[in-house]
């Protein structure tokens, strides 16, 4: 039976009682009706403990049920009346709770896309999301949500991908420019070409990861269970004494009724899933509780490079012609020839320079691993790896480039480098303030380029040339004084690091599916100043998880005390128990919300990153 029934069965049985305890004054008929309901009840309850003892979790309703027999054995079956209505009352509660903050997680689920409009010559056909192949080109209505990742080819529009990244601002696509599955298309007819199954697409991916988060369980609720241990047997010694010293069994009763621990138990849980909804609204997939934890108290953060604290794309960077040649002319023909390869270094280069700057080309022809070459104006114009292009004995460049000749002559080469993330400085500057002491770089390339990046992005250690392994070594040497340590990376070498750190948090915009999958949180916006936030929250959702549970305990102490005197009747302690869980419920709540912070402690950073 579920907790809503249940708590319509206890008030159906409550108005039957009062109509005839105080209407057909049959007293005697409503204690029977109390107590067998309250009995088969909490037997239910109690063989429900049992069972969660056997699947290796804390059965938390010991002292519930306590107080529910004591109260029927001692005649106060009222008073038990509400302690059921307050137990029923409180899952049902907590049900609500859970839905309302697990509301922006359950919405990625509700809005999976099932139909796609694929295109095929001068037809469009309506079929299942599954059924797509890469390759296949699909028609994006306004309104409609891109089935799987894409990218434009023809035509431009805005996208929705608020549910997906938590920027709720639209953002333009044009041809060439990806589309994630799950995004909504504005206003404008839009085609785009499929580049992945829609199992293997990012809305599915994080669908996955919400599924994970929600089955999992959490590691603080069990150090709640934890505190309910020693606060149950402070109830029962409490009890014991005021029935030892009163010689009454009522004030047995009476002190067990506001010794639920209800509140400490409903708190925690409905702060973490409190939190990790919250994280979600802002771009960052939580897969348990445990990881909220660890990030609140993490003491160090490592990151990788490549794809991490830079872009990841290469772009132009010197532009070195030769003879006659101009800087204009020498990127003009790169990229006119390059505008039809799927080469990364081709995309940069038709983004640097322009689809509008680009002149007629033909007879194109790709030479895989070598270059590319095409007529222009009825000259050979190549452009590619030197020996490609030219026979001219020349030196190579020492970072990566692509040289260009003209009939065979050589007219310059193109260089390319990855640029730190805008973002980056700030970032880490943010870490620190927010309690982080020790930054790391741990990255497989060569050690003076990563030490040009961590010195622009404010990283103290670095450590380079190092293969996967090497990076399992540079994480567990991290001396226990400055745990939790955190690891940042986004690719599949990056997948066995992000397993080993404490929290590892993988950057799912572009990273591999393997990252996403072995790390604890997955950022799904691209945008690395997402760990601040992701550091705020955990922080934030961990002090309100633990005033709530903190909250329950004292309350719930004080109130024992003070019924061990006599002077709280079982009826009015059973209502003040239920106040009790109610306040706590609500202050964990609290953590679904965002909390402004000094401009001072995250200078650099937008505002909806002060305001996660």
């Amino acid at each position: 039976m579920k907790n809503r029934q249940k708590l319509s069965l206890i008030i159906s049985v409550a108005v039957i009682a009062l109509v005839l305890q105080f209407i057909a004054h049959q007293a005697p008929a409503a204690q029977w009706l109390i107590t067998i309901v309250g009995a088969v009840m909490a037997f239910g309850m109690l063989m429900g403990m049992i069972r969660t003892l056997r699947s290796g979790k804390y059965g938390v309703d010991l002292l519930a049920i306590t107080a529910v027999v004591a109260t029927l054995a001692v005649g106060e079956y009222w008073a038990a009346l509400v302690v059921l209505v307050m137990l029923t009352g409180g899952d049902a509660l907590e049900d609500f709770a859970s839905r309302r903050a697990n509301s922006e997680l359950q919405a990625l689920l509700d809005k999976t896309p099932e139909v796609a409009h694929r295109v095929t010559d001068d037809t469009i056909t309506d079929v299942d999301v599954d059924s797509l192949k890469v390759g296949d080109r699909l028609l994006i209505k306004p309104g409609e949500m891109v089935g799987a990742d894409a990218h434009v080819v023809i035509g431009t529009s805005t996208f929705d991908e608020s549910s997906l990244t938590g920027e709720a601002r639209p953002v333009e696509k044009g041809v060439g420019d990806e589309v994630m599955s799950g995004a909504v298309n504005g206003d404008q007819i839009i085609t785009v070409q499929v580049d992945k199954l829609a199992a293997d697409s990012q809305y599915q991916k994080i669908i996955q990861l919400v599924r994970e988060a929600e089955a999992r369980p959490a590691h603080f609720v069990r150090m709640a269970d934890r505190y309910a241990v020693p606060f149950t047997l402070i109830a029962y010694v409490i009890a014991g004494i005021a029935w030892f010293i009163s010689k009454d069994p009522v004030r047995f009763a009476q002190v067990l009724v506001v010794a639920s621990p209800c509140p400490l138990i409903l708190a925690a849980p409905t702060a973490l899933i409190s939190g990790m909804s919250r994280a979600s609204r802002n771009g960052i997939i939580v897969k348990t509780g445990t990881t909220l934890e660890k990030l609140a108290d993490a003491r160090s953060i490592s990151f990788d490079k490549t794809g991490t604290i830079t872009n990841g794309v290469l772009s132009v960077d010197q532009v070195i012609p030769e003879g006659s040649t101009t800087n204009d002319q020498l990127l003009q023909l790169a990229a006119s020839v390059e505008q039809g390869s799927s080469h990364i270094l081709a995309r940069s280069l038709v983004e640097h320079v322009g689809a509008q700057h680009l002149v007629p080309v033909s007879d194109v022809a790709e030479s895989t691993a070598n270059g590319v070459s095409a007529q222009v104006d009825d000259h050979l114009i190549k452009v590619g790896k030197l020996s490609f292009v030219t026979e001219e004995k020349l030196s190579p460049q020492q970072q990566t480039a692509v040289y260009v000749s003209c009939d065979g002559k050589y007219l310059g080469a193109i260089t390319f480098m990855d640029t730190m993330r805008d973002e980056a400085p700030a970032t880490m500057n943010c870490l620190r303030r927010l309690g982080v002491d020790h930054i790391m770089m741990l990255t497989g390339d060569q050690r003076q380029g990563a030490m040009t990046i961590a010195q622009q992005a404010g990283v103290d250690d670095v450590h380079a040339e190092l293969l996967p392994a090497d990076k399992i070594a540079a994480l567990k040497q991290v001396p226990k004084n400055l745990r939790p340590v955190i690891m940042v990376g986004d690719g599949v070498n990056d997948a066995p690091s992000l397993a080993t750190a404490d929290v590892g948090i993988a950057m799912g915009a572009h990273g591999s599916t393997a990252a996403s999958e072995s790390a604890d949180a997955v950022i799904v916006k691209d945008d690395l100043s997402r760990v601040v936030s992701a550091r705020i929250i955990a922080a934030d959702t961990m002090r309100i998880a633990k005033e709530s549970v903190l909250i329950g305990i004292f309350v719930c102490v004080g109130l024992m005390l003070i019924a061990a005197t006599g002077v709280v009747p079982a009826l009015i302690g059973a209502l003040l128990q239920e106040v009790v869980d109610t306040v706590s419920i609500l202050s964990a709540l609290r953590a679904r919300r965002g909390k402004k912070r000094p401009a001072s402690q995250l200078a650099g950073l937008k505002a909806d990153i002060v305001n996660a």
